[in-house]
């Protein structure tokens, strides 16, 4: 999902990298 994936990379500006591991996993 292009969408989502925008949502993921803002998303990333305010988690850390592991963080952002944990909630691709879910």
């Amino acid at each position: 999902n292009y969408y989502n994936t925008k949502r993921i990379k803002l998303t990333l500006k305010g988690l850390s990298p592991v963080q952002y591991r944990t909630q691709s996993l879910t």
